[in-house]
């Protein structure tokens, strides 16, 4: 079987040869049979592929096709209600908020309500058409001394370097329009964030981009010279991210060109590593003292962390350490365990991180259990597309959401899944200035803004047919969540949720007392090890 190509184009270009001299014109088909011959016999000697040794040329055209399947899939084969991570309607819903089109929906839901995957919220038959026009949320408690009003929904984290410069000045020019802010992601504070003057939060991660020393660690007299800056609003300390929870990350040197370099405070070329863990704290104390330095550093402005939750006794050791030093963090963002626009290894972006919902609910949990919930905010970071997104995470205890791919379709993505590659083909996820060259910064940026409008109107929508006055108001009752095809629950009937001062008062009573228990303030390891405890 697999010589008979081979032979077949022998015998074509034999023909060929003996009918050449009657039709010199024949010389243009021999030249692709030659050609095919060639690769027949590249394929037939090479020695990595098997499929290609054993059938020479037929194999390759499996490949094509092969490479051809996510876009036949996306575009012919998958329905309105597949794909994934987003699926055809909800990547159409903010194309259509984006582009100011028609986003309403005729003829009913497409989604099956009996499904164990449906939920809803709970309507009022009294609406409240007097609920504000606009959601703000205040940052900072009572050590900040330069308070922050955030929109109810916001630019997440995306680095320059992970996203092109054109895509960056967009979202920043689309967040000045829409007076939401834009977080810098890890990769540090660009020029391109710069350009607009789109208000900011500045997120540090292990790697300090921007505030680092040469030996890559934190670099205080780095960070104050960009900190005080006027458009920097908030600090936000990244502990782990979603897409790849308890991993660093490296930068090939191919990509670090002068302008990341210069952003980053790394060498051109260079491979950037970005560490797993922080080097300038290792304990919970140790974290707060360095939140304490970063808001003095910055003039009093907003100090947060952001995480995706793992063992949920290192949360309570923070809670701990904030009640015994007294040092308060003004804000957490929850990441997600569903990943994000970061390209990770399969295995942590599919298995690694607890989900957004439940690591919602214990970090809510763990500040009002602790008597700490009214002092410090609380966003939540993972697949927010809608209204409807960022009512459920109202009720899971979240002040305001950030979106990163919400953003991005806003942007053009058409969700190719080429993030890692450097070769979007929407000049989002690439430095190659060829493919940036379609994205248009004046057009994109209003899309952005009217896609966070739009979106953040479709809310209120919602606030006001639940008869409430603000999304601060939904709460866990609100929320129902289908168990089966006959059975469903409110939130509150499925997760637990504490009362003020629960965990100070009574932490035996509540489902947490073996991780409040473990949880200590001088190091982030349990005590005593719970890994080591025998359920025998």
């Amino acid at each position: 079987m697999r010589f008979v190509v081979p032979i077949l184009l022998v015998m074509a270009a034999t023909l060929l040869g003996f009918a050449l001299p009657a039709n010199p014109w024949l010389i243009w088909l021999l030249i692709p049979v030659i050609l095919l011959l060639l690769v027949g016999a590249w394929d037939l000697l090479q020695t990595r592929h098997t499929l290609r040794r054993n059938y020479p040329i037929i194999a390759r055209i499996r490949w094509f096709f092969e490479s051809l399947r996510p876009y036949l899939r996306s575009y012919i084969v998958e329905s309105d209600l597949d794909g994934r991570p987003f699926n055809h309607n909800d990547r159409a819903l903010a194309y259509a908020r984006a582009k100011d089109d028609i986003s309403s929906h005729p003829f009913g839901t497409e989604l099956n309500v009996y499904s164990e995957e449906y939920d809803w919220l709970s309507h009022s038959i009294v609406p409240n058409e007097r609920a504000p026009m606009d959601f703000r949320v205040d940052v900072g408690g009572p050590q900040c001394t330069k308070p922050y009003s955030a929109a109810i929904l916001n630019i997440s984290a995306m680095s320059f370097g992970s996203l092109s410069a054109k895509a960056i000045e967009t979202l920043n020019l689309g967040a000045l329009k829409g007076g939401f802010y834009h977080d810098t992601g890890e990769g540090g504070f660009s020029p391109y964030h710069a350009k607009h003057g789109g208000d900011i939060v500045w997120e540090i991660g292990s790697g300090y981009f921007g505030c680092r020393s040469d030996d890559g660690r934190f670099d205080p007299e780095k960070f104050t010279k960009t900190a005080v800056l006027d458009q920097i609003k908030m600090i936000e300390i990244k502990l782990s991210q979603g897409a790849k929870p308890g991993q660093g990350g490296m930068l090939p040197g191919a990509k670090v060109n002068a302008e990341i370099a210069a952003t980053r405070g790394i060498p051109i070329g260079k491979d950037c590593i970005s560490p797993a863990a922080h080097s300038a704290f290792t304990t919970p104390i140790e974290l707060l003292q360095f939140v304490q330095q970063l808001r003095t550093l910055s003039g009093g402005k907003p100090v947060g962390i952001k995480l995706c939750v793992g063992q949920p006794h290192e949360i309570f050791a923070i809670m701990k350490a904030m009640l015994e030093t007294g040092i308060i963090l003004d804000f957490i963002v929850v990441d997600g365990g569903e990943g994000g626009t970061g390209a990770a290894p399969v295995e942590l972006s599919d298995r690694v991180g607890m989900p957004l919902r439940e690591g919602l609910i214990l970090v809510n949990n763990a500040l009002i259990g602790s008597g700490l919930r009214s002092d410090i905010r609380l966003a939540a970071s993972g697949k927010v597309i809608s209204g409807a997104s960022l009512a459920m995470n109202a009720a899971l205890g979240a002040d305001w959401s950030n979106a990163a791919r919400g953003f991005m379709f806003a942007l053009g993505c058409v969700q190719s899944l080429q993030c890692h590659t450097d070769k979007c083909p929407t000049g989002i996820t690439t430095q190659s200035a060829s493919r940036q060259r379609g994205l248009v910064v004046a057009d994109k940026a209003e899309r952005v803004f009217r896609f966070q409008k739009q979106t953040s109107a479709a809310l209120r929508d919602i606030v006001v047919s639940m008869g409430l006055d603000s999304p601060t108001q939904i709460r866990p009752h609100h929320l129902h969540e289908r168990l089966n095809a006959v059975k469903s629950s409110s939130i509150d009937g499925i997760y637990p949720f504490l009362k003020k001062n629960a965990l100070i008062d009574a932490p035996e009573a509540t489902p947490y007392s073996r991780f409040w228990a473990a949880a200590r303030t001088d190091s982030f390891r349990a005590v005593p090890d719970i890994s080591q405890t025998s359920y025998n």
